[in-house]
């Protein structure tokens, strides 16, 4: 077994054990990545040098018997979080020459636990897309068929990790932007409870849904690094006051008895054959371990999908108007005068998807339009978190598929928004109510992975670890990896 196949929680192990120092492993990414990436198109930055320095480092600590959490651990970062003095680009023209002058609280307490940064993942420009089609530098394709996409906003750092090209990666989730990658490209991602990671120095999009989180291979890993990125800031206003238990207390302990609900309103959709067996077949696996399964009702989930595509194109649009060519990032050419700066700056650094964000945003914040769409996008929001308060008065977690379907062709739906935006319709329920939700690979269809969901209560993210975990110990999807050539 080549020290890629293994997972990051084997690969800690071995650095322990000593059978391969941080060097070693890292050097080995760098070489897959220079081997392998040029097709699939996932880093927009390799830090080789950087990554090397760190690596010298780790193997100092373990030396001397020092060696922290995480260390020696090669992983990505997507270009969505701040690093000192590296390129971050949010995938945007309007970002393609932005060094940031300091890190995000995520990118620093991965390093203070010793994780080695191999680079920037490619993404959906601004994180505003279900495909990675949107990105500046060009898109980003699924390692298990190169024809297909990995999923968005988060697809290079999806498709990094499913290529083993890292051993995990961060990433972002504003309506399913973990998850739904995660499906795609055969990984487990989580997205934790809105507060539960500092949103300093990660790029905002959409405020009040964008949350931080992790892509890999199993529960395992993913709960190692969660636990490390999570904890209070105070930089972050919006940070959870709230100790960070630990990820893997519990995980090996049985879920007997553990409530998982199923949403009728999910059910009842006409989902192709493949995807009902294979959310099935995981049903059952949770009923042999010892879950009970109930079935419940979201009222008001249907209302997710029109309520996001208001509130977040709102919240982008006051978010991305400091991008004016000003302070930082791109400039246009030879400015006639200051409105000509701001009006060329914009309509050349910025993307089509993006732009159209912004203009439905503007219009429904505007007067006349903010009561009619923006206000009540809000109230329907509260009606959509209220059942979910309601549904967990009876259950556990919530089950569903991840996605309406496997990962679908590049270019397939580009040129139809609304059929892009329904990639979210399973995902962006969970956003809008704040809470934790998990994707982890249930099956393969065509030989594309397909992804099955959990949904936990506010702060509940060791329970949705601990049921995927227990599922992963008696399955196998979580260790089927594409053949990269």
């Amino acid at each position: 077994m080549e020290i890629h196949e293994l997972s990051l929680t084997g690969q800690l192990n071995e650095l322990k054990n000593g059978s391969f120092t941080s060097t070693e492993l890292t050097q080995h990414y760098l070489d897959r990545i220079s081997n392998f990436d040029e097709d699939i198109n996932s880093f927009i930055t390799v830090t080789a040098d950087l990554a090397l320095k760190q690596a010298k480092e780790s193997d100092a600590r373990y030396k001397s018997k020092k060696a922290l959490p995480l260390d020696g651990i090669p992983i990505a970062h997507k270009d969505i979080f701040c690093t000192e003095n590296i390129l971050t680009t949010c995938g945007s023209k309007m970002l393609s020459n932005f060094k940031a002058p300091y890190s995000s609280t995520v990118v620093n307490n991965l390093s203070s636990d010793g994780v080695v940064v191999l680079g920037k993942t490619n993404m959906d420009e601004f994180a505003m897309g279900s495909s990675n089609e949107t990105s500046h530098f060009g898109h980003v394709k699924n390692p298990w068929n190169r024809e297909y996409v990995p999923g968005g906003s988060s697809g290079g750092s999806a498709a990094c990790v499913s290529a083993q090209l890292a051993s995990a990666a961060t990433a972002t989730d504003t309506g399913g932007s973990i998850r739904q990658p995660a499906a795609l490209c055969g990984l487990t991602g989580i997205k934790p409870t809105y507060g539960r990671v500092s949103r300093y120095g990660m790029i905002a999009f959409a405020s009040s849904l964008d949350q931080g989180g992790v892509l890999a291979r199993s529960a395992e890993d993913s709960a190692l690094l969660l636990e490390s990125m999570s904890g209070h800031d105070p930089k972050d206003s919006t940070s959870l006051n709230e100790t960070v238990p630990s990820f893997l207390k519990d995980i090996n302990t049985s879920i007997k008895g553990l409530k998982i609900g199923l949403p009728k309103e999910f059910f009842e959709r006409d989902l192709p054959k493949h995807v009902e067996s294979s959310t099935n077949e995981t049903i059952k696996t949770f009923k042999d371990l010892g879950a009970e399964i109930h079935e419940i009702s979201l009222p008001n989930v249907d209302l997710s999908l029109p309520v996001y595509y208001i509130i977040a194109p709102a919240e982008c649009s006051a978010n991305l108007s400091r991008y004016d060519g000003v302070r930082y990032g791109y400039r246009c050419e030879d400015p006639k005068d200051i409105e000509d700066l701001y009006m060329r700056t914009r309509e050349e650094g910025f993307g089509s998807e993006v732009k159209r964000r912004i203009l439905i945003g503007t219009y429904t914040l505007s007067a006349g339009y903010y009561d009619a769409y923006y206000l009540k996008a809000q109230k329907c929001r509260r009606l959509v978190a209220n059942d979910f308060t309601e549904a967990f008065k009876s259950v556990d977690l919530i089950l569903s598929p991840t996605t309406p379907d496997t990962s679908f062709k590049s270019g397939e739906k580009s040129n139809d928004p609304i059929e892009m935006y329904l990639q979210d319709i399973f995902t962006i329920p969970a956003n809008l109510a704040g809470l934790p939700g998990i994707s982890f690979p249930s099956g393969h269809h065509d030989g594309l992975p397909l992804g099955v969901q959990l949904v936990g209560d506010s702060l509940k993210e060791a329970q949705l670890l601990q049921a995927v975990h227990q599922f992963q110990k008696v399955t196998g999807w979580h260790k089927k990896f594409p053949e990269v050539k």
